[in-house]
Order: C-alpha cells, then structure tokens, then sequence
C-alpha cells in the first residue's frame, strides 16, 4: 500500500506487471500471492475490475495458485470500498482476502480499522465463503480474533500473518514471536514477515520455529540491512528459500494449502473440513 514506482523501479503497477511478476515467484516457488491493486495513477485501489484483470491473468497461467486480495485501509476506510473485492465471482473469485484485526501507527501514518469494519469484512468474507488472511502484527490483535471466532465471526482452521519489525508493535525477536504463536486460534497454519530491515530476522525465526514466510516488496524494498541494494519480489522469494532449505523447510504446494485451510479447488469455498498440517513452509 505504500511503495511507488518512484521508491522502486521493481514496484509493479499495472495488473499484466503484477500478474508478470507474481508468475516469476510461483515458478521459484509460493503457496499463497497476497495481491494489492492500483489504478491508472499507481495509487492503491479496491477497484474490483481491476482485481479481476490481475486474478485472470494470473489464473491463466498458474490457476493452482491460492489467490488472497488486500483489504487494506491504509487509504480508503469505507466498507464499501474495502469490501468491493469480495464481490468477485467465477473464475476471478479470490480464495482469500486480509483482515487486519486493530489499527495502529506505522512510522508516519496510521491505519484505521475499527471493531465495526473488522466485523463487517469478517461477516461478509463468511457470507462469500472467501478465508481470511488474519493480520495480525501485536497480541493484542491475536486476542482480538479469539474475541471474533468466540462470537461467531471467524472459524477454523485459521491462518495467521504475524508482522514484526513496525515501530509502534511486536518486534522480531524469540519471546515476542513465541508469546503471539502461543495464542493463535487452533487449528491454524501461520507465517511471519518483517517490516524494513526486520524482515529477514522474522523469516529466519518463523522457519526456525515451524512456520511459514511473507515476503515481497510490501514489506521490504531492500537485498540488505544497509538499504543500498533494491530488491525484486524474486529475489525475496529466492532468498526465503536459501532460508528454508538450510533449515530443511520444503514449501507447502497451494494444494496441500488448499487441503489443510479447507479451500476448495473452486474459489471461494472456504469451508471444507480441515486436515492436518505437514512439516512446510
């Protein structure tokens, strides 16, 4: 949501460069492609149709791929718009969809999301049968889904993105990331990425600790600590795999994804009876 094309000439834009380079990382290999959209500007958008363009391109050439849009209110927070992507049908359906579960401050803006519109986008995402991608990037937020599957508005099994590194909550280090794991709904399968310079820290301590990786230009725009080198989404995902291989990690097909989450081959059938989890990433 905040990366530009000036920030990173690597940023893609428009939905053939999304679908370009999300096509590049299923071929090194990915399990799940958690996709923004933007508009003609380069600004971030909910635009349904363009969702629909970059689902269908990517579709036509890696249709196994499990597909999760952003619901982001990092610039628009009206339900209608944030919930546009959720109204998708057929063969451009998404299989997931992000539900961050608070707001909070990044290092210069905010992210609002109240009780209300986490409600609201967990109902609908429970009405479409789309999963949620649960954001979570405190342990508070981690309470918070318990709160919302005590009453009804998430069901298992659960999938957790853990994100650490942002100034104002959970860093990368064993106790904050063992303490959040500890909490999270059963069943689940969980990934960690990290903001900035963390992001390589949280891949090594969630492949360390049997999770999984969120990686890409969202997150992070550089090789290294140092920000002298701009990174691709590739070479993010490579660099995961370098990690995941030392530790003797495989990474997890979509279909044994689809298996465990109870996600259909069809899209937007959320629902089936979980399975238990392998030994991936």
């Amino acid at each position: 949501m905040v990366p530009r094309r000036e920030d990173s000439p690597h940023v893609p834009q428009d939905p053939r460069e999304i679908a370009d380079q999300v096509g590049e990382a299923a071929l090194v290999g990915i399990t799940v492609v958690h996709l923004h959209a933007r508009d003609a500007e380069g600004m971030p958008t909910h635009d349904p149709e363009v969702f629909a363009r970059i689902i269908e391109a990517i579709r036509a050439s890696h249709p196994e791929l499990v597909i999760c849009v952003s619901l982001s209110g990092r610039h628009r927070n009206d339900f209608e718009s944030r919930a546009a992507p959720l109204q998708l049908e057929g063969a451009v359906k998404p299989d997931m969809a992000s539900l961050t579960l608070a707001s909070m401050n990044f290092s210069r803006d905010a992210s609002i999301t109240t009780p209300d519109m986490v409600g609201r986008l967990a109902r609908e995402m429970l009405v479409r049968g789309v999963a949620p991608e649960l954001e979570v990037f405190d342990t508070g937020m981690v309470n918070y889904a318990r709160f919302l599957a005590a009453r009804g508005l998430l069901r298992g099994p659960f999938y957790f993105n853990l994100i650490l590194g942002n100034a104002a909550s959970a860093q990368a280090d064993p106790l904050t990331l063992g303490a959040m794991v500890s909490m999270l709904l059963q069943p689940n399968l969980w990934a960690a990425g990290g903001i900035g310079r963390a992001q390589t820290t949280a891949h090594a301590l969630a492949l360390a600790a049997g999770g999984g990786v969120r990686t890409g230009l969202e997150d992070n725009l550089f090789l290294d600590r140092a920000r002298t080198t701009l990174a691709t989404n590739v070479q993010l995902v490579r660099r995961a795999h370098q990690l995941a291989g030392a530790l003797e990690r495989p990474v997890m097909t979509s279909a044994e994804f689809r298996t465990v989450m109870g996600l259909g081959t069809g899209h937007g059938s959320y629902g089936r009876p979980p399975a238990e989890a392998p030994n991936c990433a």
